[in-house]
């Protein structure tokens, strides 16, 4: 009996790693609840309960890395049947583009790091004022996620942070640059620092928030800025200026409305917004910008600048889409090493941890896609807002678009809806004038409101698993609080704008 108690402790031990045990047993308990409720209620109930399992894990994301546990429930999904491996492929198949993204894009960001943290510390040091570099923040990420994709530019805004806190957190630590140092290991810090380390964490996380964000605006407006874009607009005929003038009237007003919600959460000091950067941070930070600058050779100017051409060359191979976004990234990547002598594997391999991890919990994340899919929950509601009058559906499909985008995959739910809507219009049963707008109106649905949780929007998710959030400790229920006035505003601004302007 001893042997077995023994094993058993060990079972529950080595079952995901160093989670807490309440977290474990919940999984197992979820993961031995669906086959019963499958039996009892059939797959429509079931396939709802796992979604909510899953964005139950995602939630936790700072307990346990959501590949693991929700990868359990997507397996426990395929061997219930409610989807199939066929099925998955056809959804890994589909968004190739998204994938190859993750696995390059990300890995190329990396090689730019030293550009990034060079011009990111710039804007910290000459900017001083809170308000104006939240402004910045959220604009440039607008901008540039308007020509390059979210998951870019928050791969961008995540290697910033990450070198500011590193550089502060290193020399907090009393660590000399050389040393090798644990970001995570508070330690070593003295007790009257912990407060500015807090109230720094604060100051990051508002301007990640707002960073990010900034890419939903920007991402919304344009044919490349969001995956699901390029999917509208192949199914209309748009090109890039097709594009941008038909969703012009509801991108620029949320912009317009998202820049204001900016300047109200931070003058107010709302929903966790307001955090200025401590005095001892910014002489850390401006020491270390000192520093790099002269102790900096022409062997690293060259490599700065290398970066800089690099960074130069994407945004115009992005912006003119010369080839998918992930092999732009792998040209990028084999540009930056080879000018830069990046030629030994391990160095390379570092690269790719960032968004491995990732790129296999999206593929997990269209398991569940598919099941959606083969279940057809989302039906029921395609079907009640096609029977509305022709002058509600704009509106209704922005509402619904936004509630399914904001606890599922927004590619996903845009590409029912602009499917189900073309079949309409292919059927006679709309015009081509009012095909454009339920266009906009979708388009502009699963991209604003979707900012209410990292399931909706992937750069969010992105986000909440990448080394910054545990470092700045941004869980999942902080980014949905932090978000919720972005949710609001965003959300009525542009529903406001698709009844008033379309």
């Amino acid at each position: 009996m001893r042997r077995s108690n023994t094993y058993a402790n060990a079972a529950l031990t080595r079952f995901l790693g160093n989670s807490p045990g309440w977290y474990k047993l919940t999984i197992v308990f979820f993961l031995m609840l669906n086959p019963i409720v499958l039996l009892q209620f059939g797959p429509i109930v079931t396939g709802w309960l796992l979604i909510g399992e899953f964005i139950f894990t995602l939630a936790m994301a700072l307990k346990c890395y959501p590949l693991q546990p929700g990868g359990l429930l997507a397996i426990e999904a395929v061997v219930a049947g409610l989807t199939h491996p066929d099925q998955i492929y056809l959804e890994v198949s589909a968004n190739l583009p998204v994938i190859l993204l993750l696995m390059f894009m990300v890995a190329a960001i990396f090689f730019m790091k030293d550009m990034l943290l060079f011009v990111f510390t710039k804007l910290l040091i000459k900017v001083r004022q809170k308000l104006l570099l939240s402004l910045l923040f959220s604009f440039l990420g607008a901008l540039l996620s308007a020509f390059l994709d979210a998951l870019t530019v928050t791969a961008v805004l995540i290697s910033a942070a990450v070198g500011f806190y590193s550089v502060y957190h290193q020399v907090a630590s009393g660590k000399r640059a050389e040393e090798p140092h644990d970001n995570n290991n508070d330690e070593y810090f003295q007790a009257e620092r912990r407060h500015d380390l807090h109230q720094f964490r604060a100051f990051l996380r508002s301007l990640l928030m707002h960073g990010a964000v900034g890419t939903a605006l920007g991402g919304v407006s344009t044919l490349v800025g969001e995956p699901q874009n390029l999917l509208i607009g192949q199914k209309m005929g748009w090109d890039f200026v097709d594009f941008l003038v038909h969703v012009a009237p509801v991108s620029a007003t949320t912009l317009l409305v998202g820049l204001a919600t900016v300047v109200v959460v931070e003058r107010f000091h709302l929903f966790g917004y307001g955090a200025t950067i401590p005095d001892e941070v910014f002489e850390i930070l401006r020491k270390f910008d000192e520093q790099e600058r002269e102790t900096r050779t022409k062997s690293d100017m060259f490599a700065l600048m290398v970066q800089f051409a690099g960074a130069i060359f994407l945004v115009f191979a992005l912006a003119l889409h010369l080839a998918e976004v992930g092999i732009i990234g792998l040209t990028v990547i084999i540009l930056l090493t080879s000018f830069n002598g990046v030629t030994d594997e391990s160095r390379l391999g570092r690269a790719f941890q960032e968004g491995l991890p990732f790129t296999a919990l999206l593929v997990v994340f269209f398991t569940i896609v598919s099941m959606i899919h083969e279940q057809h929950l989302f039906s029921p509601v395609i079907e009640w807002v096609l029977s509305k009058d022709l002058s509600q559906q704009p509106a209704m499909f922005f509402i619904a678009n936004g509630l399914l985008s904001a606890i599922s995959d927004n590619v996903f739910v845009a590409t029912v809806y602009i499917t189900e809507v073309n079949d309409a219009f292919q059927a006679g049963r709309i015009s081509r004038e009012h095909f454009d707008t339920l266009a906009v109106a979708i388009n502009t649905g699963t991209n604003l409101p979707s900012v209410a949780t990292p399931n909706g929007q992937a750069a969010f998710l992105f986000l909440l698993t990448s080394a910054i959030a545990p470092l700045v400790r941004l869980s999942y229920m902080r980014m949905v609080y932090m978000a919720l006035p972005y949710t609001l505003s965003l959300s009525l601004s542009g529903l406001f704008a698709v009844m008033l302007f379309l």
